[in-house]
């Protein structure tokens, strides 16, 4: 992906990790489940849910998920991509907060947006643990989601 973030010194580090996730948990209270970003979106997504009593919701790369999906597709800076969700992997209605390691160029998480959509969720915010300003994606989301609320701890 675009300037990759190397977060393996953060998460080897028990301390650092619980207090990233206490930090995230803070905006977890208007969700009723929690949805994470295939590959590092699990690793927040899923210890998130968990210490929030929350249900977690893996959204894969295509052609990973066993039953019935929807699919999204997204540009990357070296061609498209596609994420998919199993169509019931949401209750009509519900809050869904999407969590993900990086918000670059806000294509993935706005893929991400569209498939919770497409299953009758309602997506209150996405969460990241970094931000690449310079890149855009926060306008990305804002301009197509403006209801939306984009949390990201550290900004680039």
């Amino acid at each position: 992906g675009i300037l990759f973030q190397d977060i393996t010194p953060m998460l080897a580090n028990a301390a650092a990790f619980k207090t990233v996730l206490n930090e995230m948990a803070k905006h977890a209270s208007g969700a009723e489940v929690i949805a994470g970003i295939e590959a590092r979106g699990f690793i927040f997504g899923s210890a998130l849910a968990t210490n929030t009593d929350r249900s977690f919701v893996p959204i894969r790369k295509s052609g990973k998920l066993p039953f019935e999906t929807f699919s999204a597709k997204y540009g990357l800076e070296y061609g498209d991509d596609e994420i998919e969700v199993h169509i019931d992997a949401f209750l009509p209605n519900q809050k869904v907060l999407i969590v993900d390691d990086v918000l670059a160029t806000g294509g993935t998480l706005s893929a991400a947006i569209d498939l919770s959509h497409k299953c009758g969720a309602e997506v209150t915010a996405v969460l990241v643990l970094i931000e690449l300003s310079f890149l855009e994606g926060r306008n990305l989301i804002s301009n197509k989601y403006p209801d939306i609320e984009i949390i990201s701890l550290v900004k680039v």
